[in-house]
């Protein structure tokens, strides 16, 4: 009786798994608009490794990205990133860019479950401190001062007078 049972619940199993691929719910990669004017060449290209793969419009799949249901986690986790912080569309408001450098400090990012699975994105101390100043630099953060009027505007920002 247990084959009897065991069988068809597997059959059934990989039915609904295959059927689930039918669902077009996938990472897809808009055009870039608008980059931010980066600080310096390396604030662009830690944040290429460690922040590109949820918040641009760059972002690299890897193979399993493409098999539901880690395909919608991997949507998810690029929506959520890209509607707090999109470098590639830098034309629209960023509410939360100025927040970035403080996110990297802090250790929010990158997030563990990201570095986990994305070894190359496990920045050292001293690359976190580089990218979060830079981050700053180039996007108005905290420890920025003041900025400039028109890469304030340009990135959807009003200038703060404190």
């Amino acid at each position: 009786m247990t084959r009897r049972v065991l069988v068809p619940s597997l059959l059934l199993l990989l039915a609904v798994a295959l059927l689930i691929q039918l669902i077009p719910y996938r990472v897809s990669n808009p055009p870039v608009t608008l980059e931010p004017a980066w600080a310096n060449q390396r604030t662009q290209d830690l944040a290429r490794v460690a922040c590109f793969d949820c918040h641009s419009n760059e972002v690299v799949v890897p193979w399993y990205g493409h098999v539901a249901p880690v395909a919608w986690v991997l949507r998810h986790h690029v929506d959520e990133g890209r509607a707090l912080l999109n470098f590639s569309e830098m034309d629209r408001r960023q509410e939360e860019a100025h927040e970035s450098g403080e996110e990297v400090r802090e250790g929010e990012m990158p997030p563990a479950y990201y570095t986990l699975m994305h070894p190359g994105a496990r920045l050292t101390d001293a690359e976190k401190r580089e990218l979060a100043a830079g981050l700053d630099a180039t996007l108005g953060g905290e420890g920025r001062g003041e900025g400039h009027e028109e890469g304030e505007h340009r990135r959807g920002r009003e200038h703060d007078d404190d």
